[in-house]
């Protein structure tokens, strides 16, 4: 997969963890830039700040949420039990239990 990408949907699934911790003028810049697309300078004209403003707002977002990645890592958690569950279903052997106790834990991801 294509390394920008890959970053995209990396900081797409950290602000979906832990977008909430963000204040409101990160939020704000981080979904304009991030989720909708607009460009800095975009950005910049609808919140009637500069385009470094914005910049910064983004950046230090995008930190923050590899910082609390880095602390408490839910997105890792997450990926791990995914890759289990997977293998888990492979040796399942179709026994109907463990598929049920399966989705189960799919449920809760």
């Amino acid at each position: 997969m294509d390394k920008d990408l890959d970053k995209k949907i990396r900081i797409h699934q950290l602000y979906d963890l832990y977008g909430a911790l963000l204040t409101e003028k990160q939020k704000t810049a981080f979904e304009y830039y991030y989720l909708d697309d607009y460009s800095l300078s975009e950005i910049a004209e609808i919140l009637k700040v500069s385009r470094n403003a914005i910049h910064e707002q983004i950046t230090i977002a995008a930190t923050y949420l590899e910082d609390y990645e880095h602390k408490l890592g839910l997105l890792s958690n997450r990926e791990k039990l995914s890759k289990l569950i997977e293998k888990f279903k492979k040796l399942s052997n179709h026994n109907d239990d463990l598929l049920a106790f399966i989705h189960e834990l799919e449920i809760m991801e």
